[in-house]
């Protein structure tokens, strides 16, 4: 049986999903407004670390042109500013690897194409949706923007914000030196940010992905209010200003002559995410279903960088399914959801949960805090399982699971 299988989108998600289907003899039809060409000239896009999971599965389809080895990074440094300033790190099991997604996104869309995948280019519009359907088993909507995205209806269960919860600017930034370890360092500077940075591979090499996570109404919010564009040498100026106020062992590692953006003025993204949770699918007017993947699908913060890692995993348990079914009804989608949902959603909350607890370092975070500068081990543990959300998710959803993960590391630690 031929199946027939439109992918509206070609991010993460919709790329991973094509690719899976053409190693399983599936020729679907992606719908992209991009070509391969287009990436290159234009803005940063986001700041995406893969974890080794996702790196795992792009071995699987063949699209990782990044090894790890080379383009990769080894584990998490964390910097908390208490009074008492906490630097801990803890190692993960395998390299991950962040790639500039104006390199990676059109090199995944060549291997598809190289793949004999089809692709219809230009934009694609609400009304364009069932039309599509008519010409296919299966529709699936990988870009979420305005009406297209709205039409999945937002799952209130999993969507507690109306509005975002920080003020972003991120960027890609040279004039900074590694780590001793090529890793990610997570800052966290208690009521005023978070600071992630990621070792990214970009257009010119090896830079610094700096992701502002900046509380509103607090220091830092200027950043994401102030443009680079208007005077280059004043947003530099200001940034390294908060970077020394907040994050003092990054502001250690900067050369003040040579910080600047990576590439060119379209490194820096400034702006802020509502995390939003919609359905998993919705049925059109005539009577087939549009199934939701990606960030269509579940929103994040990028605060953990959970967001194309959840859309990879779903993308390619969805190809699964599709392979393995030849009806695609309700029943399909029950078992696809029931397969995507504990991962999705446990990073969807975990994430949440850091938002809303990281803001003040309440007593309970505090708790876990005090355990990862206490037990290697524990930090291990918490480093590796930004890979494994639903481990994370075990861990925080509620006080009484966070203190039972901080005395069983203690009890580790005094039988050593």
């Amino acid at each position: 049986m031929s199946k027939k299988i439109a992918i509206i989108g070609a991010g993460t998600a919709g790329l991973q999903l094509g690719l899976h289907l053409l190693q399983n003899g599936i020729t679907p039809r992606l719908y992209t407004d991009r070509t391969p060409a287009d990436y290159a000239g234009s803005r940063l896009m986001n700041t995406v670390a893969h974890h080794h999971v996702t790196v795992e599965r792009e071995d699987a389809l063949g699209c990782n042109h990044w090894p790890s080895s080379e383009y990769g990074y080894f584990g998490h440094y964390y910097y908390i500013g208490t009074p008492e300033p906490i630097h801990i790190y803890g190692d993960l099991v395998q390299p991950s690897r962040a790639v500039d997604y104006r390199i990676y996104q059109p090199a995944l869309l060549q291997d598809y194409l190289d793949l004999g995948g089809e692709v219809i280019y230009g934009p694609i519009e609400h009304d364009q949706i069932e039309p599509i359907s008519d010409q296919h088993d299966l529709t699936v909507v990988c870009t979420g923007k305005g009406a297209i995205g709205q039409m999945f209806g937002r799952d209130d269960r999993y969507s507690p914000f109306e509005r975002p919860q920080r003020m972003l600017c991120v960027g890609l930034f040279k004039g900074i030196a590694e780590t001793e370890t090529r890793a990610v360092t997570m800052y966290f500077s208690p009521g005023a940010g978070e600071l992630i940075e990621i070792p990214t591979w970009s257009f010119n090499g090896m830079c610094q992905a700096l992701v502002f996570e900046n509380h509103i109404g607090g220091d830092l919010e200027i950043l994401a209010r102030t443009k680079y564009d208007e005077n280059p040498r004043a947003f530099l100026d200001l940034m390294l200003e908060k970077i020394k106020a907040h994050y003092p062992t990054l502001y250690e590692r900067i050369d003040p002559e040579e910080f600047d953006l990576a590439n060119s003025p379209l490194d820096v993204l400034q702006g802020g995410v509502t995390p939003t949770v919609r359905k998993s699918h919705t049925q059109l007017a005539n009577g087939k279903l549009a199934i939701a993947l990606g960030d269509t699908h579940a929103v994040v913060d990028p605060v953990l960088g959970q967001g194309a890692n959840m859309a990879s995993y779903a993308a390619v348990i969805l190809g699964e399914e599709i392979v393995e079914n030849d009806v695609f009804d309700q029943r399909f989608l029950e078992k696809f959801d029931a397969r995507r949902h504990d991962r999705v959603m446990s990073a969807t909350r975990w994430t949440n949960y850091m938002l809303e607890n990281l803001a003040s370092l309440n007593p309970t975070l505090l708790e876990f805090i005090g355990g990862l500068a206490q037990s290697r081990s524990l930090t291990d543990d918490f480093t590796e399982g930004f890979n494994h959300p639903e481990r994370q998710w075990d861990i925080f959803s509620s006080p009484e699971r966070v203190r039972s993960a901080v005395t069983r590391s203690q009890q580790a630690l005094a039988a050593e």
